[in-house]
């Protein structure tokens, strides 16, 4: 399920699929994305690239299309691969950096960037 709320510029992505479950925000207004796994207890951060993620605005138009059309191709399909590397609990001048929501998703998970 995906929730936009456009008023804070997040984006809130869920995954129920088993084993590969996930929770993932789009902070549009921090910059960054963040992934919480459940099957590896951990939180993946990356920097959000304008040239490779959608737009708050086009990404819940990508949404709406692939529901109502269940097979719709486009080019802003996301997709990210995550490396396993050193990891650290974050402290209070990455929730700065991060925001709130992203904050709440990972508060006590090992974060990797």
């Amino acid at each position: 399920t995906m929730t936009v709320h456009s008023e804070e510029h997040v984006v809130d992505v869920h995954v129920r699929s088993g084993v590969y479950s996930s929770d993932t925000i789009f902070d549009y207004r921090h910059g960054y994305i963040a992934t919480k796994l459940f099957s590896r207890n951990a939180c993946f951060i990356m920097k959000i690239k304008k040239e490779l993620i959608p737009e708050l605005r086009e990404i819940g138009r990508l949404a709406f299309e692939r529901e109502t059309m269940k097979n719709v191709y486009s080019p802003n399909n996301v997709w990210a691969q995550f490396q396993d590397g050193t990891s650290r609990l974050g402290h209070i001048k990455d929730w700065i950096l991060y925001g709130k929501h992203i904050e709440q998703l990972c508060t006590g998970l090992p974060l990797y960037q």
